[in-house]
């Protein structure tokens, strides 16, 4: 009967438990997405070379999101 009261009791604790589990995944799973990056190289090169932009452009743009990569790979290894 005890076990019982605590189940109820302390359901919705674990639930909220469970919620902040399952965004604390989803925030990682963002977080250490290169995926995005990737897509964002392969338009700024196809932008380049149609001419969109000039090379110092490229360049710095490039450098972002080479610097981004390198921090997601870096989250990856330490998860």
């Amino acid at each position: 009967m005890i076990f019982l009261l605590d189940d109820i009791l302390l359901s919705p604790i674990k639930g909220l438990v469970w919620v902040a589990d399952k965004l604390k995944d989803m925030a990682e799973s963002e977080m250490t997405d290169d995926s995005r990056i990737h897509e964002e190289l392969l338009e700024l090169q196809m932008r380049f070379e149609l001419d969109e932009m000039t090379e110092e452009e490229y360049l710095s743009k490039e450098a972002e999101l080479m610097a981004r990569l390198e921090e997601i790979m870096e989250r990856k290894e330490e998860l």
